[in-house]
């Protein structure tokens, strides 16, 4: 059994997809990807479904390419085990929804199905993820499933993905699932208030998001995915507190979808936790301070990514289009970064949490000194959605009263010692500049 399993809970755009190529490049020995558990974010749930699928589509033709030219097949972990693939949140649990196709394109992808449709699968597979038809047979749900699937090295789910989850948490030991969280945490949102003993069986969930001592990304004080479903961060978050309702959301405001009939699926009310739980969550965090760093340029891109595109590898030409997409993406929006320079650089942010996970014994890996942290997601400021408070004063904890409760000099109970999350964030790697390189020659090789 591989040392990490791990569920990928994503939103699959540009660096979502580099990171999971990343987890599915590695050997049986290292990694084992039991599911990519999908969600709304960088572009809507039915695109980042369709993204999926063409990654698994493209992998395919790549192995068989590598196979006719005699090259190592890779991809060792996916083709020993087929990941499950599941479609899970479409909206946020209470915000206005947000996407970031400004920057991923309106596809996730830059754009790719529409300038180059010949690398995009015939969408026979959407079948694959719907519930048969009322009376169908046995036979008969069995060749539309044949009709409609693309290629192998998936399996389909017509189950939500928080109700997966939950089944593989359930299925399996505690504490030998991690939850890759790469994407707006709604989904594990969801499955936590389903059932939260069960969803404290995970080993541990690691977390592409916030941001601490650095500027946002989608605002001066957010960083995306936490920003696009701040209620379910604020709740995944407060399981890693001795006392969860010191740290939950107040409740949700009331959302227009809510009362327009119309609404096909509007967002649940999510009830709160029990009083009393078996265990506290672990959290890992990888803030934009640590992840932004983490830059693959231009010039490393190309020069290991072009000679394959010139060999005819699928994959190579499929990743340099979207990835040279952005690029540009992010010299149309920065201020003196030159057009085409071998220097922009695109941040690897999704990837990094993969790397962890195939190289966490490593002692370069430093968590904060401080730690774990009382780190706490705002979710109802005008101006600070999404916005991760710490409290920086000098102020001495109060005794514990064994009670728990506020009191007029410690509103908000931060110097409770039974109150606030324990999240533990990460502040140092194994290396920023040599990880570009070292993704690439994994998913290449």
């Amino acid at each position: 059994m591989a040392p990490n399993r791990i569920i990928i809970d994503t939103d699959p755009g540009v660096d979502d997809v580099l990171a999971i190529l990343l987890a599915l490049s590695a050997k049986p020995e290292e990694l084992e990807v039991l599911m990519l558990s999908l969600t709304f974010g960088n572009i809507d749930v039915a695109n980042c479904l369709r993204n999926a699928v063409t990654m698994f589509h493209v992998l395919e033709r790549e192995i068989k390419w590598r196979q006719e030219q005699g090259l190592p097949t890779g991809f060792d972990t996916l083709r020993s085990k087929k990941p499950l693939v599941a479609v899970g949140s479409e909206e946020p649990l209470a915000d206005q929804r947000m996407m970031a196709d400004y920057f991923h394109g309106t596809d996730g992808l830059g754009g790719i199905h529409f300038s180059h449709p010949h690398l995009t699968p015939a969408e026979t597979w959407k079948e694959l993820f719907s519930p048969p038809r009322a009376g169908a047979s046995a036979a008969e749900v069995a060749a539309a499933r044949d009709l409609a699937a693309p290629n192998t090295l998936f399996e389909p789910s017509t189950v939500p993905a928080p109700d997966e989850i939950l089944r593989i948490l359930r299925e399996n030991e505690p504490d030998t699932i991690t939850i890759v969280a790469i994407g707006p945490l709604t989904n594990l949102a969801k499955a936590a208030a389903k059932d939260p003993e069960t969803f404290l069986r995970v080993k541990e969930v690691v977390v592409m998001g916030c941001t601490i001592d650095v500027e946002g990304n989608i605002t001066p004080v957010a960083e995306f995915n936490t920003y696009a479903d701040s209620y379910a961060a604020a709740r995944v978050f407060a399981l890693t507190s001795p006392a969860p309702s010191t740290t939950m959301p107040p409740a949700m405001p009331p959302s227009t979808k809510r009362n327009d009939p119309s609404s096909p699926s509007p967002p649940p009310f999510l009830p709160p936790y029990p009083s009393s739980l078996s265990r506290q969550l672990k959290v890992t965090i990888f803030p934009l301070d640590i992840t932004t760093p983490h830059v693959i340029t231009r010039g490393v891109f190309d020069s290991m990514m072009q000679p394959r595109v010139a060999q005819g590898s699928p994959l190579a030409e499929w990743v340099s289009l979207f990835v040279e997409s952005t690029f540009r993406k992010i010299e149309s929006l920065q201020e003196g970064v030159p057009e085409g320079g071998v220097t922009t650089g695109l941040s690897l942010h999704d990837p990094l949490t993969v790397w962890y996970c195939l190289a966490q014994s490593s002692p370069a890996w430093l968590l904060s000194p401080n730690g774990p942290e009382d780190i706490r997601v705002e979710t109802s400021g005008q101006w600070t959605r999404g916005m991760c408070v710490v409290d920086r004063r000098n102020r001495r904890k109060r005794p514990d009263d064994g009670e728990g409760g506020e009191i007029p000099s410690d509103t908000g109970n931060w110097l409770n010692p039974r109150a606030g999350n324990r999240i533990r964030r990460v502040i140092a790697t194994p290396g920023e500049e040599e990880f570009g390189a070292y993704m690439l020659g994994r998913i290449l090789s």
